[in-house]
C-alpha cells in the first residue's frame, strides 16, 4: 500500500511521537525479561522481578514526567488500566499535565489473541471505563501488550469510539484503517524500545534514533518518528539520562512536530 499522508502541520517536516509504556503485571507475575541473567527454575515466584516491574509506577513515571516537564513536550501513555487502580495520583497527575492517556489492556499479561471474542470486548470496555473514570475523559487510543491485536481487536475498538490502533508496522507513516464498525487511524509502533538495550549500553538507544531522526529530517518529508520507553525500565536513570540528551536534541531543530498520538489521528483523519 503507498503512502498517501502529504504533509503535517505548518509544513513541518517530520513529526516526532513520545510514548510511553506505563506496565503492570498480574498479582504475583513477573516480566518474561529483566536485566537478570539467572532465570529462576519454573513455578518460583520471582520477588525481583516483581519489584523490578513495580519500579515503573512507583519512580519511573514520576521520572518522565519531570524531564516531559523540562522539554516541553506531550507524551502519549499507553497504559494497562490496572496501574490507574495502583497509582492513582501519577495517572491524573498525567492527565492533569496534558499528556494523553491511551489503552493497553487490563495487565501486561492479559494478551488479546488468547481470548475468546467476548472476552475480548470486556476487557477493552472494562480498561475504557477504568480510564474515564481516574481521568474524566475515555481513552481514544490503544496499543495491544506485546503488540499482538486479535483478529478482531481493529472492530471492537471501533464500535468503541476509539480513534487510532498502535499495533501495525506494515508502514512508516500512519493511514485510515476500515473496519466494519468504522474508521481508524493505524499507527505504527517503535522499531527499537529502550528494553532492547537491557543488557547492552542504554547508549544505544540514543545512536539508534539520533541517526534515525537525522535521517529523517534530512532526506524524508513527511515523516515520522516513534519514540519508545517503558517506565519500569526507561524511567531509571541509566536510560532516563539519553532519553533527556535525545529529547533536547531533537527540540533544537525547527520543522519538527511533537505530538501526541490522538493529535496525529485528527490530523490523518482530517486529511482523509
Amino acid at each position: 500500500m503507498e503512502q498517501t499522508l502529504n504533509h503535517w502541520p505548518n509544513q513541518k517536516k517530520l513529526t516526532v511521537m513520545m510514548t510511553i509504556m506505563f506496565e503492570i503485571w498480574s498479582e504475583g507475575k513477573a516480566p518474561p525479561y529483566s536485566p537478570m541473567t539467572t532465570a529462576l527454575k519454573p513455578g518460583t515466584p520471582d520477588l525481583l522481578g516483581i519489584s523490578w516491574s513495580q519500579y515503573g509506577g512507583k519512580t519511573g513515571i514520576w521520572r518522565f514526567m519531570r524531564i516531559l516537564n523540562d522539554t516541553g513536550i506531550k507524551a502519549t501513555v499507553c497504559l494497562n488500566a490496572k496501574c490507574a487502580e495502583l497509582f492513582p495520583d501519577a495517572v491524573k497527575q498525567l492527565h492533569g499535565q496534558g499528556h494523553e492517556i491511551a489503552g493497553h489492556s487490563y495487565t501486561q499479561d492479559l494478551v488479546l489473541p488468547y481470548l475468546t471474542l467476548n472476552e475480548e470486548a470486556e476487557v477493552i470496555q472494562r480498561c475504557k471505563r477504568i480510564i474515564e473514570n481516574a481521568v474524566g475523559t475515555a481513552p481514544v487510543g490503544w496499543f495491544s501488550p506485546v503488540a499482538a491485536p486479535s483478529v478482531h481487536t481493529a472492530q471492537l475498538l471501533a464500535a468503541e469510539g476509539f480513534l487510532w490502533h498502535g499495533d501495525y508496522n506494515d508502514t512508516d507513516l500512519p493511514y485510515v484503517l476500515e473496519t466494519t464498525k468504522g474508521k481508524l487511524v493505524a499507527v505504527a509502533h517503535s522499531d527499537f524500545t529502550d528494553n532492547r538495550t537491557l543488557r547492552s549500553s542504554p547508549r544505544d538507544f540514543y545512536n539508534v534514533y539520533k541517526d534515525t531522526f537525522d535521517y529523517l529530517y534530512q532526506h524524508e518529508a513527511p515523516s515520522l518518528l516513534n519514540l519508545t520507553v517503558h517506565c519500569h525500565f526507561g524511567g531509571r536513570p541509566l536510560m532516563s539520562a539519553m532519553l533527556h540528551d535525545l529529547l533536547r536534541y531533537m527540540k533544537a531543530f525547527p520543522d519538527v512536530w511533537f505530538a501526541r498520538h490522538d493529535e496525529v489521528a485528527r490530523w490523518v483523519l482530517e486529511q482523509a
